[in-house]
């Protein structure tokens, strides 16, 4: 089967420095796949080749079997691939329909604040389906800026799914947060439809165990393992420079 996203021998170096080296992935649609590993293992540096926000060094990229390394972000994110990050980047003066109605818009190709009515009917309905899939279906006239952290990242979930993405990459969705918040974003990361393939960063071993099929270790820019949870906590290597420490 031809996996939704390769990454093919991809690097990304920094003057000397070496964020990422050579690095190897294959993502299956409908897969959830963890990335896990020490601080300054290349993490955050690889979700920001995948969607466009710096360019590789080396290697190359493959979304939907289309090679797109290089390209803008809009370019990749119209592609279908949506991306959290690890600090909220809502509008946070605007209510939570208006964050989620905005995504739902630019989803579908009418961004013009001045169109019709008729125009946002859909953007509308979607902003709607989104806040009651995160949680947030009371909370539709707040501002965003008023909700709780935990809300704050439900409702960043809520935009990023609105564009209808067909991978979504989540930058440690649950730091930060309490054990009742992190355990409510568990269950909804659960609840998402398997037609979205989610591609996680996160720290939390829990959260990795009931999330992931299969666990990437990332060590100094390289993949250090890769396999199911039960086998990468079972890795001796993998253990010794990250587990053991975790």
């Amino acid at each position: 089967m031809t996996p939704l996203l390769s990454l093919e021998s991809l690097s990304r170096h920094f003057g000397a420095l070496s964020a990422i080296s050579r690095v190897s992935l294959a993502v299956a649609a409908e897969e959830r796949r963890a990335v896990i590993g020490p601080n300054g293992a290349g993490k955050t540096t690889l979700f920001n080749l995948i969607t466009g926000q710096i360019r590789p060094s080396a290697g190359r990229i493959v979304f939907g079997g289309e090679v797109v390394t290089g390209l803008a972000p809009h370019q990749i994110a119209r592609r279908g691939i949506a991306r959290s990050f690890q600090l909220t980047n809502l509008f946070p003066k605007l209510s939570v329909f208006e964050n989620l109605r905005l995504a739902a818009a630019v989803g579908q190709g009418s961004y013009d604040l001045f169109g019709t009515i008729a125009r946002w009917k859909g953007p509308a309905a979607r902003a709607r389906e989104m806040a009651a899939t995160v949680g947030l279906a009371e909370r539709l006239a707040d501002v965003a800026g008023v909700l709780s952290y935990g809300e704050q990242r439900q409702l960043e979930i809520g935009v990023a799914l609105a564009i209808r993405p067909r991978l979504l990459l989540l930058d440690e969705p649950t730091a930060g947060m309490s054990p009742d918040e992190t355990e409510r974003m568990t269950r909804l990361l659960e609840s998402l439809p398997r037609d979205v393939t989610l591609l996680i960063i996160e720290h939390d071993m829990d959260v990795v165990s009931s999330l992931a099929d299969r666990v990437t270790v990332l060590h100094v820019g390289e993949v250090l393992a890769e396999g199911t949870f039960d086998e990468i906590k079972h890795h001796p290597k993998v253990y010794e420079v990250y587990l053991g420490s975790a």
